[in-house]
This record gives C-alpha cells, structure tokens and sequence, in this order.
C-alpha cells in the first residue's frame, strides 16, 4: 500500500481542493491481493491498488463520456498473425502505473 501510494504521489495524480457545492463525489477503496510465491524458491507478496467507485455515477448526471483505455482481444490476435506471419520478434512488457501514463 505504501509504495503504491508513494507512486501515487510521485506522480502528482491528484490535488486537495475543496468540494464544489452541489457536487456528488465519487469514493474510493483499496482493493488487496496476495500472490502465495513459490515455497523455497519466491516469497508471497501481496499488492495493493487504490479504485474509484465509478459503478456510484450515472450516465448523463454524472458523466457523458466513456473512456476505456483496454485493448481489444481482436487487436492482440491481428499483431500475433501479422508478428507470425512476417516472421518478426515480438516482447512484451508490464508497467505498473500504466493507467497514469493514458
């Protein structure tokens, strides 16, 4: 939880202003998850991640937009054929803060 807050803050994804009046805030909570390791081999860790509540908000009252910065199963399996295809190398990488990079 800390060092996800410590990358939280590092970033600067988020500034204390005061509540508009009239406006309904939207809630948060931390969400935790453990990963048992391997016995002998890798140490359990556990990860922690802190969510907005977005299910409380409502099209049209509370936003107008959608914006889901996922990709699509379809685009993988194109990349994976034109990769296969052309005989190229392809790598992967994971990013933990991806989502402050959007």
């Amino acid at each position: 939880m800390h060092e996800e807050m410590k990358s939280l803050e590092k970033k600067q994804t988020w500034i204390l202003v005061k509540k508009p009046k009239n406006q309904k805030l939207v809630g948060c909570k931390w969400i935790f998850k453990s990963n048992k390791g391997i016995l002998g081999k890798k140490s359990p860790r556990y990860k922690a991640r802190l969510v907005a509540k977005g299910f409380t908000q409502q099209l049209g009252v509370d936003y107008n937009e959608i914006c889901s910065p996922v990709v699509k199963h379809t685009s993988i399996r194109t990349i994976l054929s034109i990769v296969a295809k052309e005989d190229l190398e392809l790598e992967q990488m994971d990013i933990k803060t991806v989502f402050l990079h959007t």
